[in-house]
Order: C-alpha cells, then structure tokens, then sequence
C-alpha cells in the first residue's frame, strides 16, 4: 500500500463530513499514544504557550531529578530520554519561541546538574549540539526576541 502526499490528504480531508472527521481523528488517537498527546495539545494547550512551556519545563525539572549521578551510562540514557520528550513537545508546538524556550531550559537544567557532562565526550557534543540548535532557532526570531535570549545563550556558553 502506497501512502498518499499530504496534499492528497488534505484535498481528501476537505471532502468528509465533519462527523467522519472526528471519527477519523479519535481513531488515528486511539492506535497511537503520540497521536492522541499531540491531539490533547491542539485541543487543550495550543492556545496558551506560556502554560504549555511552564509545564514542559515541570515534566523537564522532574525527569533531571530522577538523574543517576553515580552511573554515568544511566545518566545518558535518562538525559537522551528527556530530550526526545522535549523534542516531541517542540515538534508538538512547532514554534520556534517556544523550541527555544525549552531548549534552553533543558541546557541549563543539564548545566546545574550534579553531573560533570563534560567528561563524557557523548553529553558533551550532546548540550553542544542544543547550544547550536539554539542558535539556529533564535536567528528565525524576531530581532528584539534575539537581544533578549542572546543573554541567556551566552550564560550557557562553556
């Protein structure tokens, strides 16, 4: 089976009544765990970004806590884990204020981490490679947004 472009989704999607689209949309939520979170976030949280941010950076806070500092093996695996549910939510929000928002906040709560990331070459190139994405997302921003986290990005600098 062949999987249609998204413009023939969409040339399709316009076509069904609305109460087939809610059937679809509640199926596609049922098979998947990461289509019915990012349907709880079109729903319930696009339309605040500031409560949304403020409870990614809870869920972020509450993750580095359950960091194992004595192992470091553990620690990449729960500081890789932490990312990809940061990603999701980015990818959720498809903002780019809001990817800088939460990269940030990630970089500096791995920066006050017991854990010495630097002496682990794959952590390293890990908040390196964050730093850089930050970048990347703030030069999309507006100008007076850039002088504002341009601070911040410098007090994450190593």
């Amino acid at each position: 089976m062949k999987t249609a472009s998204l413009s023939n989704l969409k040339a399709e999607l316009q076509h069904i009544p609305p109460n087939e689209l809610i059937a679809i949309c509640l199926r596609l939520a049922k098979y998947k765990k990461e289509n019915k979170e990012l349907l709880s976030y079109l729903l319930f949280e696009m339309r605040d970004d500031q409560a949304f941010i403020a409870a990614v950076k809870a869920q972020i806070d509450e993750e580095f806590k359950a960091l194992n500092t004595h192992q470091l093996y553990l620690a990449k695996k729960t500081i890789r884990k932490v990312l990809r549910t940061t990603n999701k939510y980015i990818r959720f929000a498809a903002s780019k204020q809001v990817e800088v928002e939460l990269r940030i906040h990630f970089c500096k709560t791995m920066k006050l981490s017991p854990l010495r990331f630097k002496t682990s070459t794959v952590l390293y190139n890990l908040y390196l490679r964050q730093l850089q994405l930050i970048r990347k997302a703030v030069g999309g921003l507006h100008e007076d947004l850039q002088h504002d986290y341009s601070s911040e990005i410098e007090s994450l600098s190593l």
